[in-house]
């Protein structure tokens, strides 16, 4: 009997400590706040769905960014173990994401359409959290701040992330201090596959004594692979409930999503394998 009391979960919580305010659970994950964010605009029962994937999508998103910036930041220090210790952490974060789209790849169009009307000019090209990944993947454009004039802060964040060395600037600068010469000047433009680049890695690829670098190299193929992935599954699920019709923030929509799955990132990895 005793056994089975000390067992039990604790259902008694002290007062004084910010009370009527729940249990310590809700108070440390803000759970009245959570929950009172998911606040439809029409009566379609698919609309709640979207709003959840959403909010959850977001979310990883910020996760994700954490941890490219604890590998970014390891990178810069020299400290491998650590990088791809987060970029690890990231593709579990990254599978998340993709799996995420299930919650929306059965939405049919009569019931997406049963709600779009209520989303307006909103779409996730929007997403600054997602926009901020972009850039530290190196798929950057200055032209997209224009989105944010009204948002001096999203603004500002987005610029520095803009001007910062990319997570693919900071792999190449690890490269050169490790003895292998490749350009890495980090820009404000979206990263273009180079010959140079390409050496380097074919470099990093066929000599032995490189193969830490070359395990750098198939981490950062792994987050590669995933953004196509999610990029594809994307793609799929808005086929799939509003076909190629215009998106709601005035993109071409599926066209737009098309071209952004066929487009590699960290180009000069898929490339170095034709000569592997």
């Amino acid at each position: 009997m005793n056994g089975d009391v000390a067992d039990r979960p604790n259902l008694s919580f002290d007062p004084a400590q910010e009370p009527g305010t729940g249990t310590p659970y809700a108070r440390y994950v803000h759970l009245d706040l959570l929950h009172s964010l998911q606040q439809p605009r029409s009566k379609v029962a698919a609309e709640y769905s979207f709003i959840i994937s959403t909010q959850v999508m977001e979310l990883l998103f910020d996760l994700l960014h954490h941890e490219w910036t604890a590998a970014r930041y390891a990178l810069r220090e020299d400290d491998l173990t650590a990088a791809l210790a987060a970029l690890r952490r990231g593709t579990h974060v990254q599978d998340v994401l993709v799996a995420s789209w299930d919650l929306l790849a059965t939405m049919t169009p009569a019931e997406f359409n049963g709600f779009r009307s209520v989303l307006g000019e909103a779409s996730g090209f929007q997403s600054a959290a997602f926009l901020r990944l972009e850039f530290m993947l190196g798929n950057k454009s200055e032209s997209l701040l224009r989105m944010y004039q009204d948002s001096p802060a999203t603004h500002a964040d987005l610029s520095a992330a803009l001007r910062s060395p990319s997570l693919y600037d900071e792999a190449l600068a690890l490269l050169d201090r490790r003895g292998v010469a490749v350009p890495h000047t980090p820009a404000t433009t979206r990263h273009r596959a180079s010959e140079e680049v390409e050496q380097a890695w074919h470099t990093v690829y066929r000599d032995p004594e490189l193969a830490e670098l070359a395990r750098l190299g198939e981490a950062l193929l792994d987050t590669a692979e995933r953004v196509t992935r999610w990029r594809q599954r994307h793609y799929a699920a808005v086929k799939r409930s509003m076909g190629s019709k215009p998106g709601t923030g005035g993109s071409s929509g599926l066209k737009w999503l098309k071209q952004a799955a066929d487009q590699d990132v960290f180009p000069e990895l898929w490339n170095v394998r034709n000569a592997l």
